[in-house]
Protein backbone atom coordinates (compact mmCIF):
# COMPACT_ATOMS: atom_id res chain seq x y z
CA UNK A 1 0.00 0.00 0.00
CA UNK A 2 1.53 3.43 -1.07
CA UNK A 3 1.13 6.83 0.32
CA UNK A 4 -1.79 7.02 -2.93
CA UNK A 5 -3.47 3.89 -0.83
CA UNK A 6 -3.88 5.67 2.72
CA UNK A 7 -5.15 8.38 0.76
CA UNK A 8 -7.38 6.10 -0.55
CA UNK A 9 -8.18 4.49 2.25
CA UNK A 10 -8.99 8.12 4.20
CA UNK A 11 -11.41 8.68 1.11
CA UNK A 12 -13.31 4.92 1.19
CA UNK A 13 -13.49 5.95 5.01
CA UNK A 14 -14.88 9.07 4.73
CA UNK A 15 -17.24 8.20 2.25
CA UNK A 16 -19.03 5.64 4.06
CA UNK A 17 -19.11 7.31 7.03
CA UNK A 18 -21.61 9.87 5.00
CA UNK A 19 -23.19 7.46 3.07
CA UNK A 20 -24.38 5.69 6.49
CA UNK A 21 -24.78 9.21 8.06
CA UNK A 22 -22.21 8.63 10.57
CA UNK A 23 -21.88 12.22 12.47
CA UNK A 24 -18.84 14.11 11.38
CA UNK A 25 -17.13 13.72 14.38
CA UNK A 26 -16.88 10.59 15.13
CA UNK A 27 -15.75 10.41 11.12
CA UNK A 28 -12.74 12.71 11.85
CA UNK A 29 -11.60 10.30 14.70
CA UNK A 30 -12.13 6.95 12.76
CA UNK A 31 -10.38 8.51 9.90
CA UNK A 32 -7.52 9.77 12.24
CA UNK A 33 -7.65 6.38 13.99
CA UNK A 34 -7.38 3.75 10.87
CA UNK A 35 -4.52 6.40 9.76
CA UNK A 36 -2.58 6.10 12.65
CA UNK A 37 -2.94 2.57 12.47
CA UNK A 38 -2.28 1.89 9.17
CA UNK A 39 0.90 4.53 8.16
CA UNK A 40 3.05 2.49 10.20
CA UNK A 41 2.05 -0.96 9.06
CA UNK A 42 2.80 0.66 5.31
CA UNK A 43 6.31 1.97 6.25
CA UNK A 44 7.35 -1.26 7.55
CA UNK A 45 6.65 -3.26 4.12
CA UNK A 46 2.81 -4.22 5.32
CA UNK A 47 -0.68 -4.12 3.27
CA UNK A 48 -3.23 -3.18 5.52
CA UNK A 49 -6.83 -4.31 4.51
CA UNK A 50 -9.79 -2.56 5.25
CA UNK A 51 -13.65 -4.21 5.27
CA UNK A 52 -16.90 -2.58 5.52
CA UNK A 53 -20.37 -3.47 5.90
CA UNK A 54 -23.76 -1.74 7.64
CA UNK A 55 -26.57 -3.44 8.68
CA UNK A 56 -29.37 -2.69 11.61
CA UNK A 57 -28.72 0.74 11.62
CA UNK A 58 -24.94 0.33 12.14
CA UNK A 59 -22.10 1.20 10.04
CA UNK A 60 -19.26 -2.18 11.00
CA UNK A 61 -15.42 -1.18 9.59
CA UNK A 62 -12.77 -3.43 10.00
CA UNK A 63 -8.89 -2.79 9.66
CA UNK A 64 -6.67 -5.97 9.51
CA UNK A 65 -3.24 -5.12 10.22
CA UNK A 66 0.54 -7.10 9.40
CA UNK A 67 0.97 -6.77 12.35
CA UNK A 68 -0.39 -7.15 16.32
CA UNK A 69 -1.85 -3.43 18.07
CA UNK A 70 -0.83 -3.82 21.50
CA UNK A 71 -3.46 -2.90 24.23
CA UNK A 72 -1.18 0.65 24.52
CA UNK A 73 -1.94 0.93 21.28
CA UNK A 74 -5.34 0.43 20.90
CA UNK A 75 -5.65 2.90 23.89
CA UNK A 76 -3.88 6.13 22.53
CA UNK A 77 -6.23 5.82 19.10
CA UNK A 78 -8.82 9.04 18.86
CA UNK A 79 -11.69 6.55 18.61
CA UNK A 80 -11.30 2.90 20.55
CA UNK A 81 -11.90 -0.04 18.42
CA UNK A 82 -15.02 -2.04 19.93
CA UNK A 83 -13.95 -6.03 18.76
CA UNK A 84 -11.01 -7.44 17.63
CA UNK A 85 -8.11 -9.88 18.12
CA UNK A 86 -4.39 -8.93 18.08
CA UNK A 87 -4.31 -7.40 14.06
CA UNK A 88 -7.99 -7.42 13.26
CA UNK A 89 -9.76 -4.47 14.75
CA UNK A 90 -13.42 -3.37 13.62
CA UNK A 91 -15.86 -0.79 15.06
CA UNK A 92 -19.01 0.01 14.77
CA UNK A 93 -20.60 3.33 14.26
CA UNK A 94 -24.45 4.23 14.79
CA UNK A 95 -25.87 5.37 11.37
CA UNK A 96 -28.35 7.71 10.95
CA UNK A 97 -30.52 10.37 8.90
CA UNK A 98 -29.94 13.28 10.97
CA UNK A 99 -26.02 13.43 10.24
CA UNK A 100 -25.06 17.12 8.83
CA UNK A 101 -24.49 17.39 5.03
CA UNK A 102 -20.93 16.02 3.56
CA UNK A 103 -18.75 18.77 2.15
CA UNK A 104 -18.59 19.18 -1.70
CA UNK A 105 -15.08 17.64 -2.23
CA UNK A 106 -11.94 16.41 -0.60
CA UNK A 107 -10.70 19.32 0.15
CA UNK A 108 -13.56 20.73 2.25
CA UNK A 109 -14.12 17.42 4.09
CA UNK A 110 -10.50 17.39 5.42
CA UNK A 111 -10.95 20.84 6.22
CA UNK A 112 -14.06 20.27 8.16
CA UNK A 113 -12.02 17.41 10.44
CA UNK A 114 -8.93 19.65 11.02
CA UNK A 115 -10.44 21.23 14.11
CA UNK A 116 -11.54 17.59 15.56
CA UNK A 117 -7.66 16.31 14.67
CA UNK A 118 -6.02 19.39 16.28
CA UNK A 119 -8.36 19.40 19.56
CA UNK A 120 -6.98 15.86 19.17
CA UNK A 121 -3.59 16.39 18.65
CA UNK A 122 -4.03 18.92 22.21
CA UNK A 123 -5.41 16.22 24.32
CA UNK A 124 -2.12 14.03 23.58
CA UNK A 125 0.18 16.66 24.01
CA UNK A 126 -0.99 17.87 26.98
CA UNK A 127 -1.31 13.99 28.17
CA UNK A 128 2.48 13.66 27.00
CA UNK A 129 3.82 16.63 29.03
CA UNK A 130 2.07 15.77 31.96
CA UNK A 131 3.77 11.54 31.99
CA UNK A 132 6.88 12.96 30.97
CA UNK A 133 6.65 15.80 34.02
CA UNK A 134 5.53 12.30 36.41
CA UNK A 135 8.57 10.89 34.45
CA UNK A 136 11.28 12.52 35.22
CA UNK A 137 11.06 12.28 38.96
CA UNK A 138 11.21 8.55 39.13
CA UNK A 139 14.60 6.86 38.81
CA UNK A 140 16.65 6.42 36.11
CA UNK A 141 15.24 2.41 34.80
CA UNK A 142 12.06 4.84 33.26
CA UNK A 143 15.01 6.98 30.70
CA UNK A 144 14.53 5.18 27.89
CA UNK A 145 10.71 4.91 28.14
CA UNK A 146 11.42 8.68 28.51
CA UNK A 147 13.61 8.96 25.43
CA UNK A 148 10.53 6.94 23.52
CA UNK A 149 8.13 9.95 24.02
CA UNK A 150 10.71 12.85 23.48
CA UNK A 151 10.80 11.19 20.16
CA UNK A 152 7.13 10.56 19.61
CA UNK A 153 6.37 14.36 20.95
CA UNK A 154 8.84 15.87 18.39
CA UNK A 155 6.65 13.91 15.36
CA UNK A 156 3.64 15.32 17.16
CA UNK A 157 4.65 18.52 16.79
CA UNK A 158 5.74 18.41 13.54
CA UNK A 159 2.60 17.04 12.65
CA UNK A 160 0.90 20.00 14.79
CA UNK A 161 2.46 22.47 12.51
CA UNK A 162 1.44 20.97 9.33
CA UNK A 163 -1.77 20.74 10.51
CA UNK A 164 -1.44 24.39 11.67
CA UNK A 165 -0.43 25.68 8.46
CA UNK A 166 -3.11 24.35 6.21
CA UNK A 167 -5.65 25.47 8.46
CA UNK A 168 -4.23 28.93 8.46
CA UNK A 169 -4.86 28.97 4.54
CA UNK A 170 -8.67 28.23 5.10
CA UNK A 171 -9.32 30.59 8.14
CA UNK A 172 -6.92 33.80 6.82
CA UNK A 173 -8.60 35.45 3.63
CA UNK A 174 -6.28 36.88 1.15
CA UNK A 175 -6.71 40.67 0.99
CA UNK A 176 -9.37 42.23 -1.36
CA UNK A 177 -8.35 44.05 -4.43
CA UNK A 178 -10.14 47.32 -4.53
CA UNK A 179 -9.06 50.17 -6.90
CA UNK A 180 -7.28 53.28 -4.82
CA UNK A 181 -6.29 51.20 -1.56
CA UNK A 182 -3.35 48.77 -0.41
CA UNK A 183 -4.36 46.42 2.06
CA UNK A 184 -1.72 44.34 4.40
CA UNK A 185 -1.46 41.76 7.07
CA UNK A 186 0.71 39.96 8.90
CA UNK A 187 -0.39 37.09 11.44
CA UNK A 188 2.24 35.61 14.27
CA UNK A 189 0.99 32.48 16.53
CA UNK A 190 1.92 32.75 20.47
CA UNK A 191 3.96 29.78 19.81
CA UNK A 192 5.77 28.69 16.21
CA UNK A 193 3.82 24.82 17.02
CA UNK A 194 0.83 26.02 18.23
CA UNK A 195 -2.71 25.11 16.44
CA UNK A 196 -4.02 28.35 16.51
CA UNK A 197 -5.64 31.24 18.39
CA UNK A 198 -8.69 33.43 18.68
CA UNK A 199 -7.15 36.43 17.15
CA UNK A 200 -9.06 36.76 12.90
CA UNK A 201 -10.21 39.26 11.11
CA UNK A 202 -12.51 39.28 7.75
CA UNK A 203 -12.52 41.80 5.03
CA UNK A 204 -14.38 41.87 2.03
CA UNK A 205 -16.44 44.01 -0.72
CA UNK A 206 -20.20 45.41 0.16
CA UNK A 207 -22.38 45.53 -2.92
CA UNK A 208 -22.22 49.33 -2.46
CA UNK A 209 -18.43 49.33 -2.99
CA UNK A 210 -17.35 50.39 0.61
CA UNK A 211 -14.97 47.77 2.13
CA UNK A 212 -15.25 46.66 5.31
CA UNK A 213 -12.75 44.79 7.76
CA UNK A 214 -13.31 43.01 10.94
CA UNK A 215 -10.78 42.27 14.00
CA UNK A 216 -11.78 39.66 16.19
CA UNK A 217 -9.33 38.71 19.54
CA UNK A 218 -12.01 35.81 21.58
CA UNK A 219 -10.96 34.97 24.42
CA UNK A 220 -9.08 32.06 25.64
CA UNK A 221 -6.89 29.43 23.50
CA UNK A 222 -6.50 26.82 20.65
CA UNK A 223 -9.59 25.48 19.28
CA UNK A 224 -11.94 26.39 21.31
CA UNK A 225 -11.50 30.40 21.08
CA UNK A 226 -10.92 29.85 17.22
CA UNK A 227 -14.63 28.47 16.80
CA UNK A 228 -15.65 31.26 18.99
CA UNK A 229 -13.66 34.24 16.76
CA UNK A 230 -15.11 32.12 13.30
CA UNK A 231 -18.75 32.37 15.10
CA UNK A 232 -18.27 36.13 15.70
CA UNK A 233 -16.90 37.11 12.11
CA UNK A 234 -19.53 35.24 10.37
CA UNK A 235 -22.46 36.85 12.17
CA UNK A 236 -20.88 40.68 11.12
CA UNK A 237 -20.20 39.24 7.79
CA UNK A 238 -24.00 38.00 7.39
CA UNK A 239 -25.36 41.29 9.14
CA UNK A 240 -23.27 43.57 7.44
CA UNK A 241 -24.34 41.68 3.92
CA UNK A 242 -28.24 42.04 4.93
CA UNK A 243 -27.50 45.81 5.24
CA UNK A 244 -27.93 46.48 9.46
CA UNK A 245 -26.76 49.73 10.35
CA UNK A 246 -22.67 49.61 11.22
CA UNK A 247 -22.84 50.83 14.22
CA UNK A 248 -25.53 48.02 15.58
CA UNK A 249 -23.52 45.08 14.05
CA UNK A 250 -21.23 44.38 17.35
CA UNK A 251 -24.52 45.11 19.52
CA UNK A 252 -26.89 42.54 16.83
CA UNK A 253 -24.17 40.05 16.70
CA UNK A 254 -23.68 39.79 20.77
CA UNK A 255 -27.02 39.44 21.48
CA UNK A 256 -27.45 36.79 18.02
CA UNK A 257 -24.94 34.64 20.12
CA UNK A 258 -25.64 34.95 23.51
CA UNK A 259 -27.77 32.07 23.60
CA UNK A 260 -26.15 29.84 20.79
CA UNK A 261 -22.41 30.46 22.68
CA UNK A 262 -23.09 31.80 26.14
CA UNK A 263 -19.40 31.51 26.95
CA UNK A 264 -17.97 33.25 24.25
CA UNK A 265 -16.20 36.74 24.93
CA UNK A 266 -14.34 38.80 22.36
CA UNK A 267 -13.32 41.89 21.34
CA UNK A 268 -14.29 43.05 18.38
CA UNK A 269 -13.25 46.20 15.75
CA UNK A 270 -14.82 47.05 12.92
CA UNK A 271 -13.77 49.50 9.34
CA UNK A 272 -15.95 50.84 6.89
CA UNK A 273 -14.29 52.76 4.12
CA UNK A 274 -15.09 54.35 0.86
CA UNK A 275 -12.46 53.91 -1.44
CA UNK A 276 -13.53 56.53 -3.57
CA UNK A 277 -13.90 59.36 -1.02
CA UNK A 278 -11.55 58.06 1.47
CA UNK A 279 -14.59 58.06 4.21
CA UNK A 280 -13.62 56.23 7.26
CA UNK A 281 -15.93 54.54 9.85
CA UNK A 282 -14.76 52.57 12.81
CA UNK A 283 -16.55 50.70 15.68
CA UNK A 284 -14.58 49.67 18.83
CA UNK A 285 -15.75 46.94 21.16
CA UNK A 286 -13.49 46.75 24.07
CA UNK A 287 -10.74 46.29 21.25
CA UNK A 288 -7.39 47.77 21.46
CA UNK A 289 -7.54 51.69 19.66
CA UNK A 290 -6.41 52.07 15.55
CA UNK A 291 -3.22 54.03 14.17
CA UNK A 292 -3.37 56.49 12.07
CA UNK A 293 -0.42 58.07 10.23
CA UNK A 294 -1.14 60.96 7.82
CA UNK A 295 1.13 61.39 4.60
CA UNK A 296 2.70 64.51 6.71
CA UNK A 297 3.77 61.75 9.19
CA UNK A 298 1.16 63.09 11.93
CA UNK A 299 0.51 59.84 14.31
CA UNK A 300 -2.55 59.40 16.86
CA UNK A 301 -4.88 56.78 18.33
CA UNK A 302 -8.62 56.90 17.14
CA UNK A 303 -10.61 56.86 20.55
CA UNK A 304 -14.26 56.53 20.62
CA UNK A 305 -15.95 59.45 22.24
CA UNK A 306 -17.91 56.59 24.40
CA UNK A 307 -15.79 53.41 25.09
CA UNK A 308 -18.08 50.42 23.49
CA UNK A 309 -18.22 47.07 24.43
CA UNK A 310 -17.57 43.53 22.86
CA UNK A 311 -19.20 39.96 22.54
CA UNK A 312 -19.86 39.03 25.84
CA UNK A 313 -19.47 41.88 28.06
CA UNK A 314 -22.12 43.91 30.25
CA UNK A 315 -24.28 45.92 27.58
CA UNK A 316 -22.40 44.79 24.24
CA UNK A 317 -22.06 47.39 21.19
CA UNK A 318 -20.38 50.18 19.75
CA UNK A 319 -22.00 53.10 21.47
CA UNK A 320 -20.16 56.03 19.32
CA UNK A 321 -18.45 55.91 16.11
CA UNK A 322 -15.26 57.17 14.93
CA UNK A 323 -15.04 59.48 11.74
CA UNK A 324 -12.57 60.08 9.51
CA UNK A 325 -11.37 61.10 5.54
CA UNK A 326 -8.25 58.95 4.75
CA UNK A 327 -6.66 61.59 2.33
CA UNK A 328 -4.32 59.76 -0.26
CA UNK A 329 -1.18 58.54 1.50
CA UNK A 330 -2.67 58.04 4.66
CA UNK A 331 -2.48 55.37 6.18
CA UNK A 332 -4.00 52.90 8.92
CA UNK A 333 -2.91 50.37 11.16
CA UNK A 334 -5.27 47.90 13.05
CA UNK A 335 -4.40 45.29 15.43
CA UNK A 336 -5.02 43.09 17.62
CA UNK A 337 -3.43 43.05 21.86
CA UNK A 338 -0.66 40.92 21.12
CA UNK A 339 1.33 43.53 19.70
CA UNK A 340 1.14 46.25 22.25
CA UNK A 341 1.51 43.70 25.40
CA UNK A 342 4.70 41.69 24.68
CA UNK A 343 6.15 43.68 27.77
CA UNK A 344 3.11 43.70 29.80
CA UNK A 345 2.46 47.11 29.99
CA UNK A 346 -0.33 48.29 27.24
CA UNK A 347 0.43 52.51 27.84
CA UNK A 348 4.05 51.86 27.03
CA UNK A 349 3.49 49.22 23.91
CA UNK A 350 0.80 52.39 22.86
CA UNK A 351 3.44 54.62 23.28
CA UNK A 352 6.10 52.73 21.08
CA UNK A 353 3.12 51.48 18.58
CA UNK A 354 3.06 54.74 17.86
CA UNK A 355 6.45 55.91 17.35
CA UNK A 356 6.92 52.26 15.35
CA UNK A 357 4.25 53.64 13.01
CA UNK A 358 5.78 57.07 12.54
CA UNK A 359 8.87 55.39 11.62
CA UNK A 360 8.07 52.79 9.11
CA UNK A 361 5.08 54.41 7.39
CA UNK A 362 7.11 55.27 4.13
CA UNK A 363 7.46 52.01 3.60
CA UNK A 364 5.60 49.93 1.28
CA UNK A 365 2.08 48.99 2.26
CA UNK A 366 2.90 45.05 2.04
CA UNK A 367 5.82 44.87 4.54
CA UNK A 368 4.14 47.47 7.21
CA UNK A 369 2.88 44.62 9.33
CA UNK A 370 5.22 42.32 9.60
CA UNK A 371 7.89 45.22 10.16
CA UNK A 372 5.70 46.38 12.94
CA UNK A 373 5.32 42.79 14.40
CA UNK A 374 9.21 41.98 14.55
CA UNK A 375 10.06 45.53 15.67
CA UNK A 376 7.22 45.69 18.69
CA UNK A 377 7.69 41.76 19.65
CA UNK A 378 11.62 42.45 20.20
CA UNK A 379 11.15 41.77 23.58
CA UNK A 380 8.27 38.99 25.01
CA UNK A 381 7.55 38.54 28.23
CA UNK A 382 3.94 37.85 27.64
CA UNK A 383 3.38 35.57 24.62
CA UNK A 384 -0.32 36.34 22.56
CA UNK A 385 -1.33 35.83 19.40
CA UNK A 386 -0.93 38.70 17.22
CA UNK A 387 -2.07 39.99 13.96
CA UNK A 388 -1.82 43.59 12.26
CA UNK A 389 -3.45 44.98 9.35
CA UNK A 390 -2.55 47.84 7.27
CA UNK A 391 -4.40 50.02 5.03
CA UNK A 392 -3.30 52.73 2.96
CA UNK A 393 -5.37 55.43 0.54
CA UNK A 394 -3.47 55.42 -3.02
CA UNK A 395 -2.24 58.97 -3.96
Amino acid sequence: MTNAEIILLRRRLREACVASGVETDRRARLVLAATLLAEPAVEAGGTPALSMSTADGTLAVTLVLPTAVDQRRRNELPLLPDTGNDSALTWYLPAGDDAPPAAADEEAATREEMLDLIARADTLAREQRELKHELAETNSGVLAMYVELEERDERLRQAHAVIFRELEDALRPRPPRVAGLDLAVHYAPSEPDSPTGGDLYDWFVLPGGDVHITLVDAVGHGVTSTRHALTVTHAIRTLALEGHPFQDLIGRAAHALASVEPGLVATVLLARLDPATGALTLANGSHPRPVLVTAAGDAELLVPPLVGRGVGFPDPGSHSLIHRVLAPGDLLVLYTDGLIESRKDHAEGEIRLLDAVRRNAARDTSAIPGTLAAQMLDVVLHTDDTVVIAVRRGL
